[in-house]
Parts: structure tokens; C-alpha cells; sequence
């Protein structure tokens, strides 16, 4: 498939990739009113509202029967269900540093998994590439002078599931988005979303006899803000963007978008929270942003003379 052709695609990975690195602030603000697990549940609760107000009037038109929603449960479980569970979870008794440094490991993962599940083919420059732009993340958190507290197993070996379930999420969805538009695949990922963490969060709520916690952070304007942004932005339209550039571009492609995150992230923060330039922010950025290019353009020297991967059917 024609670069040009993959422009869309490699468009959506990188909104997909910048919302994320928002994120970050937004989920700062929610966590001041909430546990993770309440805040998970009213992302959710607002991202899967605001896809099924339009197919319930009719004005989007999903072709999604319970045989469908079976085939696509297995990538909800893995995204959004274990990747943010497993992250809640991880969090508690770890840095959100740690956890960035974790999750950067995430492209890795996808490009193994992806050469052996969906016969991928990555060239040894990209797959150094992928190391260049894993390092850059890693590198930019070691010189802020993070580390990774090798005591805690528990919180760390959370955090590399979290991770884990990132890659396996890029690995089914290549096939799935073979059969399934962009817009079922996110419709069913909200849903099963919005009904794990709603359950669990209720049923704590209903045990503890506390259900009055459950709706209190509503109180907070910078809370429905804060979710509001969440929910709609880097929930639904971060999973729809991804299932479509999953669509049209390699998982082992996609994957590497996700350090872009931890630049954008970065920026943010030296933007709106008056954080320091390092000389090592700029070193880390050059290196993600080299990687992210190496991975898709220095394609195996088959696939210059082909012009498509035999792994991958042509799309029409």
C-alpha cells in the first residue's frame, strides 16, 4: 500500500498519540475527586453514552449481532479492560514514572508478537528503530531521575501486563478491522469498558455501603471537565483513531506511536505546569521521534520491491 495512501492512517496515529500525551493532565485533575476505579467507570460511562445516543436515534448505523460481539470480546478484555485494570492496579503501589518507563516497553512487545502471530516482517533497522524510540522515553525519565524499584514485583509486574495487553490489543485488532469497521470495533471496546468498570465500582460502592461517593465527584466542575475530556477525546476517540490506523498500517507501525505520547506529555507539562527544558528532553525527543520514522519508512528491502507485504492482504 502506497504511502500516500497510508496518510490517513498515520494522521489518526498521531492524534491518536497527541490526545493521549494530553491525557495525562486531565487525569491528574480527575484523580483529585476520585479513585481510579470510580474515575475509569465515569470515563466510560460518558464515552459509551456518547456513541449510543447517535445509534439509538438512528443517526449511525452499526451492523453488530451477538455472534459479532463475541468476536470482538477478546480485544475489549485486552483494551480497554486489562490495559487500564492492570494500570489502575499497578499505580497503587508504584510511580507514575516507573510506569512510563514500563509502558514504553509496550512497541516491543507488538513487534514480537506481531512477527509471530501476523507474519510481520520488520527490517533490522526497524526494529532498531523501535529500540532508538523506547530508549528515548526511557532515557528522558532515568535523567529526570526516576528508577525502578525493583522491591516492588508486585506494582511493576502489573504495569508490564498493562503493557503486555497494550500489544496483544494492536495484534488482534490488525484482523478484526479486516472484518469490522473502525466505528463496531469502538463501540463494543466502550461497552465492555463501561460495564467492567461500572460493575466494579457499584458493586464496591453497594458493599461498602457507599454508593452516595459513587455520584460526589460530580460536584466538581473540573472533575466533569477533566471526564468530559477523558471520556470523550481519549477514550472513544482515541480507540476509534487506533482501530483505524490498525486498518490500514502494520501493528508493529502503529505500536511505536505510542512514545509520541510521552513527548507530547513532556511538552505539556513544560507548557502549562512550567516544568524545566533538560538538555535530556531534547536528546529523548530527537530519539522517539527517530525511531517513530525509522519504523515506518525503512520497510524490508523485499517491500521495495513488491510495494506490499506478503503477510498482509492488499487492501482495496
Amino acid at each position: 500500500m502506497p504511502v500516500k495512501s497510508k496518510l490517513p492512517a498515520y494522521v489518526a496515529a498521531f492524534i491518536n498519540a497527541l490526545i493521549i500525551g494530553l491525557s495525562f493532565l486531565f487525569v491528574k485533575i480527575a484523580l483529585e475527586s476520585a479513585n481510579p476505579i470510580d474515575a475509569l467507570a465515569h470515563r466510560f460511562t460518558i464515552s459509551f453514552v456518547v456513541i449510543l445516543i447517535p445509534v439509538l436515534f438512528g443517526l449511525l448505523k452499526l451492523n453488530i449481532r451477538l455472534k459479532d460481539i463475541v468476536s470482538i470480546l477478546p480485544l475489549a478484555i485486552f483494551y480497554p479492560t486489562l490495559f487500564f485494570g492492570l494500570q489502575v492496579f499497578g499505580l497503587v503501589s508504584s510511580s507514575s514514572s516507573e510506569a512510563g518507563i514500563i509502558l514504553a516497553l509496550s512497541p516491543i512487545f507488538t513487534v514480537l508478537l506481531a512477527g509471530f502471530f501476523l507474519k510481520e516482517h520488520t527490517s533490522v533497522w526497524q526494529k532498531y528503530s523501535v529500540l532508538l524510540s523506547v530508549t528515548g522515553v526511557i532515557y528522558i525519565f532515568v535523567m529526570k531521575g526516576t528508577s525502578l524499584d525493583l522491591s516492588n514485583f508486585k506494582g511493576l509486574a502489573l504495569l508490564v501486563l498493562s503493557a503486555l495487553s497494550m500489544a496483544i490489543y494492536s495484534v488482534l485488532a490488525r484482523p478484526l478491522t479486516k472484518k469490522f469497521k473502525p466505528m463496531e470495533l469502538t463501540f463494543v471496546m466502550l461497552m465492555i469498558g463501561f460495564i467492567v468498570f461500572n460493575g466494579v465500582s457499584v458493586s464496591k460502592h453497594v458493599w461498602n455501603g457507599s454508593m452516595h461517593e459513587y455520584f460526589q465527584p460530580f460536584t466538581s466542575s473540573a472533575f466533569v471537565l477533566s471526564t468530559l475530556y477523558l471520556g470523550v477525546l481519549s477514550s472513544l476517540v482515541t480507540s476509534l483513531m487506533s482501530n483505524f490506523a490498525l486498518s490500514r498500517i502494520e501493528a508493529s507501525k502503529m505500536s511505536v506511536f505510542s512514545n509520541l505520547s510521552t513527548l507530547i506529555s513532556m511538552l505539556a507539562g513544560i507548557l502549562f505546569l512550567q516544568e524545566e527544558l533538560g538538555y535530556y528532553h531534547i536528546i529523548g525527543a530527537v530519539m522517539i521521534l527517530a525511531g517513530v520514522l525509522g519504523v515506518n519508512f525503512l520497510d524490508p528491502a523485499r517491500r521495495k520491491q513488491t510495494g506490499v507485504t506478503k503477510a498482509i492482504p492488499k487492501e482495496s
